[in-house]
């Protein structure tokens, strides 16, 4: 079965795609340490995901982001907004050229070790805040890394016309364990229920119709 890397932050996307690719590929995930306020809960559940598939699991620290980068998002920043994941407060959170830095890295780690393939799970929702979470961004990327590689490295988004609702879906069918996947900006024990991943959480469960698992603040 031919070898892909799987971009694994722990959350409900990439925790679907994880699954989803484990059909498909020989799998290893890669997770960023980068300094975001949820970092260590984040990489605790990619970690747990990662075991539970049967998969080998990296994590790759990357300091300087948090040590020289502006964001909320950041345990350097300032404090994570509440709303919805759509509100221009939102772009607060956003980590300049983050996935850019990481898919970079995702394809020289590929070349490296031999594998094709690098998976990704930006999703419809993500397009109007992140920049490079949007189609013409990871078209470019794409062809970077093909060009850019021996092995002619293809970094693959197959969720990105998806919404959040039609990857509940999907995690649901593949049997996710969504409720070991964690989201909260925040980064407490609990998400919050108010920070905009939260609430764009939830509303995926109950617009997908499918029971939520996950404990809230509020």
């Amino acid at each position: 079965m031919e070898k892909a890397i799987v971009s694994l932050s722990g959350g409900i996307d990439s925790g679907t795609l994880l699954y989803w690719a484990l059909k498909r590929y020989d799998v290893v995930a890669l997770t960023f340490d980068y300094g975001s306020k949820h970092g260590k809960r984040e990489q605790a559940a990619a970690k747990e995901l990662a075991g539970r598939a049967g998969v080998e699991h990296i994590i790759i620290k990357l300091p300087f982001v948090n040590d020289l980068f502006k964001s909320d998002l950041l345990q350097s920043g300032g404090e994570i907004p509440e709303g919805h994941y759509e509100d221009l407060s939102m772009k607060s959170t956003v980590v300049p050229f983050r996935n850019g830095i990481m898919l970079s890295i995702a394809a020289g780690y590929a070349e490296s070790i031999g594998a094709a393939t690098v998976l990704y799970a930006a999703h419809a929702g993500d397009h109007a805040i992140y920049p490079d979470c949007r189609p013409e961004f990871l078209k470019s990327m794409a062809e970077a890394a093909r060009i850019g590689t021996y092995l002619n490295v293809r970094i693959e988004d197959p969720f990105v016309d998806l919404h959040k609702k039609d990857i509940v879906l999907l995690g649901h069918e593949l049997r996710v364990p969504f409720e070991i996947t964690y989201s909260c900006y925040k980064g407490g024990t609990l998400h919050c229920g108010k920070c905009g991943t939260c609430v764009e959480r939830r509303e995926a469960f109950n617009l997908a119709g499918i029971p939520d698992p996950t404990k809230y603040a509020v």
